[in-house]
C-alpha cells in the first residue's frame, strides 16, 4: 500500500493512557510504514506540569514508525484548538489524515482499514468522514463489515482535505442552518444528545471540536464510513479526561480481523441506522439502572 496517510496523535497529561495508546498503535501492521505526528499540549496549570512532563518523556521514547515528529506546544491550547490546528496542518500538506487521541486502543488492522478507505473513497464527495469506533451493537453479525451512516464519531477517525475544508467552527452560523427536522435527523431521531452538545457549546459548557465537525458534515449532506465491529476501544471513560466521566456504556471488544468489505455505494444503510438508534435508545438502561449510575457517579 503506497502513500499512507499521516497519523496525528494528540496527547496531554495522561501518561498511562498515552503509553497504552502508543503500544497498540505500534502493533498495527502498517505502523512501520506510517508517519506519526504527535501533538503535545502544554500544561494549563502548575498542578499538571509533572504529568505533562511524563507524557513528553514517553512520546520522545516512541519508536516503531517510519518517522516520528513531535510538536510540543509552548502554551496550553486545549484539545479543540490542538486538533483543529493539527488536522488543518496535515491535510493541507498531505491531503488526508488519520486522527487519534491519547485514550484510544486500536486493532492491529485499524491503520489498514483507514488507508484502504481513504484510497477507495478519495474522490467520493458524499463521504466526508471515516470512523474506526462503533457502539457495541447487539446484532453486529447481521451487518456487512462496514456501512455508511450520518454521524461522525471522533474516537479514531480519518478524513481528506476536500472534506475538512467544509469544517465550520462558527457555532452561530451552524445553529442558524438548523430547523426542527434537521435537529431531529442530526440527533438520530432524538436518541442521542448531539443537539444538546451544540447548545452546550453555545452556552460555554463544552469546547467540543467534534460536535462542530459532525454538524459541518451533516449540513453539507456528508456521510461517514463505519465498521460494524469496533476497531477502537476508548479507555478514557475513567474520569481522567477533560470531558469524561466514569462509565462503561461504550466499552467494546476490539475487532482483531482485517476489514475486507466496503460499501459499493455511498448511501446510509437503513438497517445499521436502526441498530444504532436502538442501541442509543436503550444504552442507559431502565429508570432504576439510570438512578444507580447517577448515584455512583456523584459518589465518585
Amino acid at each position: 500500500m503506497q502513500n499512507l496517510a499521516p497519523i496525528a496523535l494528540f496527547v496531554y497529561n495522561r501518561p498511562d493512557h498515552t503509553r497504552r495508546t502508543l503500544k497498540f498503535l505500534q502493533a498495527n501492521f502498517l505502523a512501520e510504514e506510517s508517519r506519526l505526528f504527535i501533538y503535545a499540549d502544554a500544561a494549563k496549570t502548575t498542578k499538571e506540569t509533572e504529568a505533562v512532563k511524563e507524557v513528553e518523556d514517553i512520546i520522545h521514547a516512541a519508536e516503531g514508525f517510519k518517522s516520528i515528529k513531535i510538536i510540543v506546544q509552548k502554551q496550553n491550547l486545549g484539545l479543540a484548538q490542538s486538533i483543529i490546528n493539527g488536522v488543518t496542518e496535515l491535510v493541507n500538506e498531505y491531503g488526508k489524515v488519520i486522527v487519534f487521541e491519547d485514550d484510544l486502543l486500536s486493532s492491529p488492522y485499524t491503520l489498514e482499514y483507514f488507508n484502504e478507505a481513504l484510497d477507495l473513497y478519495k474522490n467520493d464527495s458524499k463521504l466526508m468522514h471515516i470512523s474506526a469506533y462503533m457502539y457495541p451493537l447487539a446484532k453486529a453479525d447481521d451487518l456487512p463489515e462496514t456501512f455508511v451512516y450520518r454521524a461522525a464519531h471522533s474516537w479514531g477517525w480519518a478524513t481528506w482535505k476536500r472534506a475538512w475544508d467544509h469544517f465550520n467552527p462558527d457555532i452561530d452560523h451552524i445553529i442558524a442552518q438548523f430547523d426542527a427536522k434537521k435537529i431531529k435527523d442530526f440527533s438520530i431521531d432524538g436518541k442521542m444528545n448531539f443537539w444538546k452538545q451544540i447548545q452546550g457549546f453555545k452556552a460555554g459548557k463544552n469546547n467540543s471540536w467534534a460536535i462542530r465537525w459532525y454538524a459541518s458534515v451533516f449540513l453539507n449532506n456528508g456521510l461517514s464510513l463505519n465498521p460494524s465491529k469496533s476497531l477502537i476501544n476508548n479507555i478514557g471513560h475513567d474520569g481522567t479526561g477533560i470531558h469524561s466521566i466514569i462509565e462503561n456504556t461504550y466499552a467494546v471488544e476490539i475487532h482483531k480481523h482485517a476489514i475486507k468489505e466496503f460499501p459499493k455505494t455511498t448511501k446510509e444503510n437503513p438497517i445499521a441506522y436502526k441498530m444504532v438508534k436502538d442501541f442509543l435508545a436503550k444504552r442507559k438502561g431502565n429508570i432504576l439502572q439510570r438512578v444507580i449510575r447517577f448515584i455512583k457517579q456523584r459518589i465518585r
